[in-house]
Protein backbone atom coordinates (compact mmCIF):
# COMPACT_ATOMS: atom_id res chain seq x y z
CA UNK A 1 0.00 0.00 0.00
CA UNK A 2 1.20 3.38 -0.93
CA UNK A 3 1.22 5.61 2.04
CA UNK A 4 2.84 8.98 0.85
CA UNK A 5 4.97 10.48 -1.46
CA UNK A 6 8.37 10.94 -0.78
CA UNK A 7 9.72 12.60 -3.48
CA UNK A 8 9.22 13.87 -7.32
CA UNK A 9 12.22 14.08 -10.14
CA UNK A 10 12.25 17.77 -11.05
CA UNK A 11 14.23 17.80 -14.75
CA UNK A 12 16.84 21.01 -14.50
CA UNK A 13 19.80 21.90 -16.72
CA UNK A 14 22.37 23.70 -14.07
CA UNK A 15 22.05 22.85 -10.44
CA UNK A 16 23.51 25.80 -9.46
CA UNK A 17 20.61 27.84 -10.57
CA UNK A 18 18.15 25.28 -9.78
CA UNK A 19 19.11 25.27 -5.80
CA UNK A 20 19.08 29.42 -5.85
CA UNK A 21 15.55 28.81 -7.59
CA UNK A 22 14.04 26.62 -5.22
CA UNK A 23 15.65 27.85 -1.69
CA UNK A 24 16.47 32.03 -2.51
CA UNK A 25 13.02 32.55 -4.68
CA UNK A 26 10.76 30.02 -3.21
CA UNK A 27 12.54 29.77 0.43
CA UNK A 28 12.54 25.86 0.19
CA UNK A 29 15.30 24.03 2.14
CA UNK A 30 18.08 22.38 0.81
CA UNK A 31 18.39 18.78 1.87
CA UNK A 32 20.15 16.89 0.31
CA UNK A 33 23.66 17.97 -2.52
CA UNK A 34 25.32 14.88 -3.13
CA UNK A 35 26.24 14.53 -6.67
CA UNK A 36 23.08 13.79 -8.67
CA UNK A 37 20.98 13.26 -5.98
CA UNK A 38 19.62 17.03 -4.72
CA UNK A 39 16.50 17.35 -3.03
CA UNK A 40 14.42 20.69 -1.47
CA UNK A 41 11.31 20.90 -0.02
CA UNK A 42 9.47 23.63 1.72
CA UNK A 43 10.30 23.76 5.73
CA UNK A 44 8.61 20.86 7.64
CA UNK A 45 7.67 18.96 4.87
CA UNK A 46 8.25 15.00 3.78
CA UNK A 47 7.84 15.22 0.51
CA UNK A 48 11.23 16.24 -1.73
CA UNK A 49 11.40 17.14 -5.34
CA UNK A 50 14.80 15.38 -6.60
CA UNK A 51 16.35 17.85 -9.03
CA UNK A 52 17.78 15.87 -11.63
CA UNK A 53 19.82 17.15 -14.47
CA UNK A 54 19.43 15.57 -17.77
CA UNK A 55 19.45 16.57 -22.06
CA UNK A 56 17.19 16.91 -23.39
CA UNK A 57 15.12 18.95 -21.25
CA UNK A 58 11.53 17.70 -20.72
CA UNK A 59 9.26 20.77 -20.84
CA UNK A 60 6.71 21.60 -19.51
CA UNK A 61 3.62 20.62 -16.98
CA UNK A 62 5.16 18.53 -14.13
CA UNK A 63 1.34 18.02 -12.51
CA UNK A 64 2.73 19.10 -8.94
CA UNK A 65 0.60 20.71 -6.85
CA UNK A 66 1.96 23.05 -4.40
CA UNK A 67 -0.60 24.32 -1.77
CA UNK A 68 -0.52 28.07 -0.58
CA UNK A 69 -3.05 29.70 1.58
CA UNK A 70 -3.84 32.55 -1.32
CA UNK A 71 -2.71 32.40 -4.33
CA UNK A 72 -3.22 36.16 -5.07
CA UNK A 73 -0.78 36.85 -2.78
CA UNK A 74 1.93 34.05 -3.62
CA UNK A 75 1.72 35.28 -7.33
CA UNK A 76 1.75 39.11 -6.31
CA UNK A 77 5.19 38.06 -3.67
CA UNK A 78 6.64 35.73 -6.39
CA UNK A 79 5.98 37.69 -9.51
CA UNK A 80 8.14 40.75 -7.49
CA UNK A 81 10.92 38.19 -7.19
CA UNK A 82 10.95 37.55 -11.53
CA UNK A 83 9.11 33.98 -11.26
CA UNK A 84 7.40 33.61 -14.48
CA UNK A 85 3.23 32.71 -14.28
CA UNK A 86 1.92 31.07 -17.82
CA UNK A 87 -1.28 31.13 -16.16
CA UNK A 88 -2.08 33.75 -13.48
CA UNK A 89 -4.59 33.20 -10.75
CA UNK A 90 -8.03 32.70 -12.14
CA UNK A 91 -10.83 30.11 -10.79
CA UNK A 92 -12.27 27.76 -13.18
CA UNK A 93 -14.91 26.88 -11.26
CA UNK A 94 -13.19 23.95 -8.77
CA UNK A 95 -10.54 26.25 -6.85
CA UNK A 96 -8.46 29.35 -7.30
CA UNK A 97 -4.76 27.84 -8.73
CA UNK A 98 -2.30 29.53 -11.01
CA UNK A 99 0.21 27.73 -13.04
CA UNK A 100 4.30 29.19 -12.34
CA UNK A 101 7.42 28.22 -14.03
CA UNK A 102 11.10 27.55 -12.78
CA UNK A 103 13.79 28.59 -14.99
CA UNK A 104 14.01 25.33 -16.95
CA UNK A 105 10.04 25.66 -17.80
CA UNK A 106 9.16 23.35 -15.18
CA UNK A 107 5.40 23.97 -14.34
CA UNK A 108 3.83 23.90 -10.70
CA UNK A 109 0.52 24.51 -9.60
CA UNK A 110 -0.04 26.91 -7.06
CA UNK A 111 -4.02 25.87 -5.29
CA UNK A 112 -5.55 27.41 -2.10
Amino acid sequence: MITEVKSIAVVISDEKKAIEFYTKTLGFELRDNEGHWITVAPKGSQTLLHLCKTKPLEPGNTGIWLKVDDVDKTYEELSKKGVKFPKPPRDDGWGKYAIMSDPDGNEFWLME
